[in-house]
């Protein structure tokens, strides 16, 4: 029997919220591919997460990269989507399934074999920044902006997970303030408190992504994966008391009560 080459992921996962090319061993995965609005919606969450469940089946795929061909990489959640959901099923049901495809995303994007990289431009701003935390290197253009709005706008900083992996990331006491205030902060700031790994003006920024790809698709695959599960599992140590699984609820329950208000 004639041995067929694996499809590629694009054709199998026919994405419509993301724009997916592959380069050899690096899979470029870009949000907002027709221009709509910088947020993330289920579409978006069930696109990503058939695409990193897909390569399960794909270990010729080493590297992704993540950004967007929007004017910002990410302004959060569709909160519109949350409204209407929960005007439809007002139990809070429908809104709970929405919020946790953004925790099973997240979870697939911190375990998928393939190191990834997440490319920041213009605003990352609430499940935008999450999404990017979750990604294991991070590179922004000097002029991009960070926030993170939920306790602004009345809600819990619940998307994702995304709490326990900032703190492991960047640690409990500047997270506490950034959530707390809901401050603006740039991409000096972000890269002195390890949000970025690295900054440069917007075009240079692919170039900073290469200076990363080209020694990566060099080093030993099995090298590769099990340094990155290695990691993992020491930042997982450290949220020992991970509660995400709640952040359904939570966020359900809040929005519940802002519509009764």
């Amino acid at each position: 029997m004639t041995e067929t080459t694996p499809a590629p992921v694009h054709a199998r996962t026919a994405p419509k919220t993301i724009d997916v090319e592959q380069d050899g061993p690096v899979l470029h995965v870009s949000l907002n591919p027709w221009g709509q609005d910088d947020t993330l919606d289920s579409a978006a969450l069930d696109d990503l997460t058939a695409l990193l469940d897909d390569l399960h089946e794909r270990p010729d795929v080493r590297i992704l990269t993540l950004s967007s061909r929007g004017t910002d990489f990410c302004l959060g959640a569709d909160r519109n989507e949350y409204q209407e959901a929960l005007a439809a099923d007002p139990s809070g049901a429908s809104l709970r399934r929405i919020t946790d495809k953004a925790h099973r995303l997240c979870q697939a994007l911190e375990n998928t074999h393939a190191v990834t990289i997440a490319r920041l431009h213009g605003r990352v701003v609430g499940a935008g920044l999450a999404l990017a935390s979750f990604c294991d290197l991070r590179a922004g253009a000097d002029d991009s902006r960070f926030r993170m709005p939920e306790v602004g706008i009345g809600l819990p900083p619940a998307w994702g997970g995304a709490m326990g992996r900032l703190v492991s990331e960047v640690g409990a006491s500047r997270i506490r303030e950034l959530m707390l205030t809901c401050d603006v902060f740039d991409a000096d700031t972000a890269h002195r408190i390890g949000l970025l790994h690295r900054t440069a003006p917007l075009d240079r920024l692919d170039k900073v992504i290469d200076s990363w790809t080209r020694p990566l698709v060099r080093r030993s695959p099995e090298a590769l994966v099990l340094t990155k599960r290695m990691l993992a599992g020491y930042a997982r140590a450290d949220r020992t008391a991970d509660v995400s699984l709640l952040d359904s609820h939570l966020l359900a329950a809040t929005l519940h009560q802002h519509a009764r208000a």
